[in-house]
């Protein structure tokens, strides 16, 4: 069982930064790819970015590539996405989802993949 808590979002201006975290329980933290998604009004959630178990390897949506950045810290239970270059597009709300996958390197974009989600935070970009 992993519990995921967000935090870090809040109202920022256009071509603003923000950085989200994402604080897990549990074990064997290596062993979950994690995941951001968003969720604007009226649309349906979408894939932001993934980040490996061991955090060598990253995969980004093409709406955030080189504007945000996905890490991890193992020894501390975190995940972070960095946000830079903020557009009034990027407001939603974000989650942080994990997938176990101990044996592959996966990095899903499918919501449906993931195990655990954590209750969000609420981006605003103000143009």
């Amino acid at each position: 069982q992993v519990q995921l808590v967000e935090s870090g979002g809040g109202l920022v201006q256009a071509g603003g930064s923000l950085r989200l975290s994402c604080a897990a329980s549990g074990r064997a933290f290596s062993n979950y790819a994690m995941g951001w998604f968003r969720q604007a009004p009226g649309k349906e959630r979408e894939f932001v970015a993934a980040i490996s178990g061991s955090g060598v390897s990253t995969y980004y949506a093409n709406s955030v590539k080189g504007r945000f950045t996905i890490s991890r810290d193992n020894a501390k239970n975190m995940v972070y996405l960095r946000m830079v270059s903020m557009k009034p597009e990027d407001t939603a709300v974000y989650y942080c989802a994990a997938d176990y996958s101990p044996v592959v390197a996966t990095m899903n974009v499918i919501a449906a993949a993931y195990d655990y989600w954590g209750q969000g935070t609420q981006v605003t970009v103000s143009s």
